[in-house]
Formats: C-alpha cells, sequence, structure tokens
C-alpha cells in the first residue's frame, strides 16, 4: 500500500513539508479548489498543483474530489454538458499523470455531523453523528453551518435543489448514476485513471435526500453498472463502518479480491447507537473497526493502492480545520503504516512454513 496525505492546497494549515516529515508518507490527496462545480479542470493548473507536490518531494497520489454536479444526480437536460466537462477534466488528469480519482454522489450534502468538537474521555475533541439531533435540524433554514455541509448554496437555492430532489427516489438516482458512469468511465479509460466512488457517509438517508452507496449490496451493484477496473470504490472504513450492518474487513477482502478497490480511507468510529457514532483514534481498541483486520484484508489482496488516515481527533491544543488537523492524522498513518509492516512480516512467515 502507498500512504498518502490530504492537503488542501496553500491555504491548509498543515504544509506539505509537515506532511514530508511523516515516516513512510509517499503521496498526496488533493484537488484544484478555486474551479466552480461543473467546470472543466484546465491542465495548467493541474501541472501547477503536481509541481508544487513534487517540489516538496512528494507525490500527487489521488484527486479528492472532482465534484459531481446536481443536475447530473438529478438527471437534469444539462447534465451532457457538465459530463462533457468531467471527460475533459479526466483527460487533463491523465495528462498531467494523475492515477485516481475519488468522487461522490451524495445528493446535495457531503459528509455530515452533529457537533464538530465532541469532547472524547481523553480530552481530545472529535466529530460525532447524533441522530436525535440530526433529525431536529432543518437544513433550510440559514442557520447551520457544519462539515460537509455545501456553504456555497444560500438558503434560497437549498430550497429549490430540496424541491428538486422531491421526485428523485432510490431507484431515479441509481438510473441518473448509471448514466453518469456509463458515459465517463471510458474516458477514464482513456485517460489512465482508475475511479473511486466514495460511500454515502454517513450511509443512510439524511433529510429526506436518497443516499444509495451505503453496504454490499449497493457496492455490488456500482461496479456491475460498468465492467472495468477503472469502475472502483473507495473503501472508506468510517462511512462503511457507521453501520453495524457492514463488516468491514470483509468488504475490503471480496472487493480487493475483485480488483475493485482504488483507494482506501482508514478511519475509525465508535458506534453509540444505531444511527449514531463518534469518530474516533485510528487505533483498533479506540472504536468499533478492527483496523488490523482492515490492513490484514489489503494484505491478502496485496494492495498496492494509496490509503490515508481519514479524518483524526484534534489533539495537544491543535486548532483548524475540524478532522483535518495535522498530529492525529500523522499518528493514525504511522499507526496503519506499523500494521501493513506487522501483517505482511507474518504473512511472509507462513509462506515460509508452507514451503518448509
Amino acid at each position: 500500500m502507498k500512504l498518502t496525505f490530504r492537503w488542501y492546497g496553500d491555504s491548509d494549515p498543515v504544509s506539505l513539508s509537515h506532511i514530508r516529515q511523516i515516516p513512510g508518507m509517499k503521496g498526496i490527496v488533493s484537488a484544484v479548489y478555486d474551479v466552480p462545480v461543473g467546470e472543466a479542470w484546465p491542465l495548467e493548473t493541474i501541472l501547477d498543483l503536481k509541481r508544487s507536490i513534487n517540489e516538496a518531494g512528494l507525490e500527487l497520489s489521488v484527486i479528492e474530489s472532482v465534484p459531481v454536479h446536481e443536475d447530473i444526480k438529478l438527471g437534469l437536460p444539462s447534465r451532457d454538458r457538465y459530463i462533457a466537462n468531467y471527460k475533459t477534466t479526466l483527460h487533463n488528469l491523465g495528462k498531467a499523470g494523475v492515477p485516481v480519482v475519488c468522487y461522490n454522489f451524495m445528493p446535495v450534502f457531503d459528509w455530515t455531523r452533529s457537533k464538530l468538537d465532541y469532547e472524547l474521555e481523553d480530552g481530545s475533541t472529535a466529530l460525532i453523528y447524533e441522530e436525535e439531533v440530526v433529525e431536529r435540524m432543518n437544513p433550510l433554514t440559514g442557520e447551520l453551518s457544519l462539515p460537509g455541509w455545501d456553504s456555497s448554496y444560500e438558503v434560497a437555492e437549498l430550497q429549490r435543489l430540496f424541491s428538486q430532489y422531491e421526485s428523485v427516489d432510490e431507484e431515479k438516482l441509481w438510473d441518473n448514476l448509471a448514466y453518469f458512469v456509463r458515459e465517463i468511465m471510458p474516458a477514464a479509460e482513456e485517460a489512465g485513471i482508475k475511479m473511486a466512488i466514495h460511500p454515502d457517509d454517513p450511509p443512510w438517508p439524511i433529510f429526506g435526500l436518497p443516499r444509495i452507496m451505503t453496504g454490499r449490496a449497493s457496492l455490488e451493484r456500482m461496479i456491475g453498472l460498468y465492467d472495468s477496473p477503472a469502475n472502483g470504490l473507495c473503501l472508506c472504513s468510517g462511512s462503511l463502518g457507521a453501520s453495524a450492518d457492514n463488516d468491514v474487513p470483509e468488504l475490503m477482502r471480496e472487493f480487493g479480491r475483485r480488483g475493485r478497490v482504488n483507494f482506501v480511507h482508514a478511519r475509525n468510529v465508535k458506534l453509540t447507537g444505531p444511527k449514531s457514532f463518534q469518530e474516533s483514534a485510528h487505533l483498533s481498541s479506540s472504536g468499533s473497526i478492527d483496523m488490523y483486520e482492515v490492513i490484514r484484508a489489503m494484505s491478502d489482496f496485496d494492495y498496492e493502492g494509496p490509503i490515508r488516515s481519514d479524518h483524526g481527533r484534534m489533539i495537544w491544543g491543535e486548532t483548524g480545520k475540524p478532522g483535518y488537523g495535522l498530529y492525529d492524522r500523522a499518528l493514525g498513518a504511522v499507526y496503519l503504516n506499523g500494521l501493513w509492516e506487522a501483517v505482511r512480516k507474518e504473512r511472509l512467515g507462513r509462506l515460509r512454513l508452507s514451503h518448509s
């Protein structure tokens, strides 16, 4: 596996020089943030991003994300123009040598939480999702500002989008995803890019909006839309693991052996209810996900792709974007690297015994 780290560009308080000092760190996960959603990314802008990363001694390993315009998710006639722009972006990313692109198909909102700074027992703070709190929220009041919510939407625009989504149920959203996937995957193949769709976070509907990337059946349906290694998954342990119905190591092993795991997000969560959870340190003992088993599953199919320590607590007085501080994600990356070294040596030992 290849260790990578999320970096939000020059405005990120975490610098590339900080990231490079993390033992075992190889790659950067980033994006172009100043191009409006739906417009094509210029090649020179992508090359500028890659150049700044290379000059710091790192590689641009993953683009996360190339956002999918809402008109595509809604299946509006205008979607073809935005899909054409998406293809142009993929071709330009291919020319720049970017191997993996992560994206999601969540209507309106990306990952969503109920509280930014919940204090854990050790005094650190973390992101949490409380079902009863979210159920009382009204996203159309303009009073909410939470991570994962697209702040570019004014209240009137949100109201319009919610009205449009009234006619989009899960099956209609699947139809729109299938249309998108079958259009862009040939362009991804031509560009030499592996696409990785991110599971919905959390993996259930919110505010009456459909969510369809939630577990094994939906992951299976997704890869069946287009039969190609380019049409792959981002296996996010935290997103999928927020539901007790999902056995994350087994999902990793099953889809990895089939060559469809193109990116991994390693995040641990502690389940506190059927649809409630706290984000935790990456250690298996800190949350409900056995990270050792997740890494061992990756070793079982000789995963060679990128992985990043996803979402961290805020520790040691660090401030900044909740979930994206340097310290705990760096600790998580080193922990993942240590697990990988251990399971690889264990496997090598078993192979030697079997041949002795």
